[in-house]
């Protein structure tokens, strides 16, 4: 019987042993640090490296691609063209339209016989090309008696005569450059004028790409306070150049912007202010009083340099009515001739300069950004008549 008690306790001695050996290796192991969100992406990725490399393949062919936010879009600043020679690369633009008053001048003048039915023919088609009657009658006497004087019926003599006079009405020596220099410390000043739909908003943006070009640096005044999107539009011109603007909102005193964009402008030191103002019928005198205003607001800090206004070349009889009125009350300096590659009256580049005794500065000869050109008058005489 005791025999049979030592055998049983040495049977559960034995079970116990047994069962504590084979727990042993997972009771030594030490139990792993609980595992922090970082430690679970850094074991995940270091697991993925494994794999992958087991695989032959690299973590980026396994790993979904990481998300980069998109860049945000920068405006690229362009070097435009320097004004110089713009007219002469863009004359082929302007003779498209202009030619046809040149080759009909050439075959009248180049008649055998040159009676007062072609005198009056020729004088005719120089007013159908907006010179104006008084300007055709001096042109077409002018030339008749020089014609009756040489004898010539020669393509090419009668031609340089027909340059000759054309370039005696345009005249060629007047100042047509722009007042960029000042002296002392201030900016010049240019203020741009006109009615409403000649684009003298788009003229401001590219005058300032014809300075940028010849190395001025700009700020652009948004006068025009009437159109929130003439701000717009002159920011955009502005951000192209890296010019600076000077806009407030909409409604917003028109003199009160153009005192802080020439101040701004004093301030940064800049070459050159231009303050775009807002379209206006010249028959509306309370409108034409407010750009008086915001002439003498703008000269209680610094001189105005250029008045330039700008004319669209299509309109004839009517822009001369308009370029009357807007002289009277802000003293034009200067004419831009807009929408010049359209029309084949270019002839009123002559009657402008009668009538206001003003210089035609600047012409616009086509919708590009780099299509507004110094007026070059020997440049615009070929165009009209055409190569020789």
């Amino acid at each position: 019987m005791e025999y049979l008690i030592v055998i049983a306790a040495l049977a559960v001695v034995a079970l116990v042993v047994g069962g504590v050996l084979l727990l042993r290796p997972r009771l030594g192991r030490p139990r792993p640090p609980a595992e922090r969100p970082a430690d679970r992406a850094g074991g995940a990725a270091g697991a993925t490296a494994v794999e992958d490399e087991e695989a032959g393949a690299t973590t980026a062919e396994r790993a979904p691609p990481t998300e980069v936010p998109a860049p945000r879009p920068t405006v690229e600043i362009e070097k435009p063209p320097p004004g110089a020679g713009r007219m002469v690369r863009l004359r082929a633009r302007l003779a498209r339209s202009q030619t046809a008053l040149g080759k009909t001048l050439l075959v009248l003048l180049s008649r055998e016989t040159l009676d007062d039915d072609a005198w009056e023919e020729i004088e005719d088609t120089l007013i159908t090309a907006d010179m104006g009657a008084a300007v055709a009658r001096q042109i077409a006497d002018d030339l008749r008696t020089r014609v009756q004087v040489l004898g010539t019926r020669d393509a090419g003599e009668v031609r340089e005569l027909l340059k000759q006079e054309l370039l005696k009405q345009i005249g060629p020596d007047m100042d047509r450059s722009l007042k960029t220099e000042t002296s002392g410390d201030r900016p010049a000043v240019m203020m741009v004028v006109g009615v409403n739909g000649t684009g003298k908003t788009t003229t401001c943006g590219k005058l300032g790409r014809v300075l940028v070009g010849d190395g001025k640096t700009v700020l652009l005044g948004a006068a025009d306070t009437f159109r929130a999107a003439a701000a717009d539009q002159l920011e955009t011109w502005a951000s192209r150049v890296g010019a600076q603007v000077v806009r407030k909102d909409e409604g917003a005193d028109p003199a009160s912007v153009a005192f802080d964009a020439v101040k701004q402008g004093i301030d940064s030191k800049v070459d050159v202010v231009i303050v775009d103002t807002a379209g206006r019928l010249h028959t509306k005198t309370g409108l034409m009083d407010e750009l008086g205003k915001v002439k003498r607001v703008v000269e209680k800090q610094a001189a105005v340099d250029e008045v330039l206004l700008v004319l669209d070349a299509t309109t004839g009889q009517n822009g001369m009515q308009q370029a009357r009125v807007f002289a009277e009350v802000v003293n034009v300096t200067g004419v831009v001739l807009t929408k010049l590659d359209g029309t084949a009256k270019g002839g009123i580049v002559v009657q402008v300069q009668r009538e206001l005794g003003v210089p035609v500065k600047l012409v616009g000869l086509g919708e590009g950004p780099d299509d507004l050109a110094p007026f070059e008058p020997e440049a615009f005489v070929d165009a009209i008549i055409g190569e020789s």
